[in-house]
């Protein structure tokens, strides 16, 4: 892992530590054996899968793995309901822009506490991933960092940050990603300026807590969430 948090994980595509011991990533086939082995060397117990049921699946050049992923729990969390019409008007082909992080957590409650009580239920470390580790893990750790007391300029680069790396994937990809490609600097860099302010409108304006508690994650839970992300702030 290097000085900004990025986890180098054989394999792994957008690898960040957001606090404690959890982690974010995109998705998990592009890690090796290797890479599963260094991720358990480093605590990791659990696997939250944000992805829908059709996004799971292997890919001809994925690596072959072995059983390296049976000591892991893997849990799959997905943020989402593809099929809800009003998603499907913003979100079409998917979500791809923190602008409709509210929305996504207006429409699907119960789906976003369901992934932080997978995260307060594991036993050691956790890793959430999507497909690329840019919006709906984003949507997850700005929410994760937010409980954690983290500041703005944490949360805004922390998306900047996963932006910036799948972007890179994107300029050697092979195949070429259906809908994106990879954006020079000059057209990124307004992105990152406009992205990482929604992102923070977002989550301040959720009050992660809160939402939360209202939604069915109990005190203990958002305690052993916090533990995880080796947070001091009172409840």
């Amino acid at each position: 892992m290097n000085a900004r948090g990025q986890v180098s994980w054989d394999g792994a595509v957008n690898a960040w530590l957001v606090a404690g011991s959890v982690y974010r990533m995109g998705r998990r086939e592009w890690l090796t054996e290797a890479g599963w082995k260094e991720a358990y060397r480093d605590g990791i117990r659990t696997i939250i899968d944000l992805r829908n049921s059709g996004e799971r699946q292997r890919r001809p050049s994925d690596p072959d793995v072995g059983a390296a992923l049976a000591v892991f729990d893997v849990v799959l969390a997905p943020t989402e309901d593809r099929e809800n019409p009003e998603f499907k008007a913003l979100c079409d082909p998917y979500l791809n822009d923190p602008a409709h992080y509210a929305a996504n957590a207006r429409l699907f409650p119960d789906r976003l506490a369901a992934v932080f009580k997978a995260v307060a239920a594991a036993p050691g470390g956790v890793v959430i991933h999507c497909s690329a580790g840019r919006d709906r893990s984003g949507m997850i750790a700005a929410m994760l960092q937010d409980l954690a007391g983290a500041s703005d300029a944490e949360i805004v680069a922390s998306y900047q940050a996963a932006m910036r790396s799948i972007n890179e994937r994107h300029r050697t990809m092979w195949p070429p990603h259906p809908h994106e490609r990879y954006l020079d600097e000059e057209t990124l860099a307004p992105l990152l300026e406009t992205r990482g302010a929604k992102v923070l409108d977002f989550v301040r304006g959720l009050n992660t807590r809160e939402y939360l508690l209202c939604n069915g994650v109990t005190e203990p839970e958002l305690e052993a969430v916090l533990a995880a992300l080796g947070a001091r702030v009172a409840l």
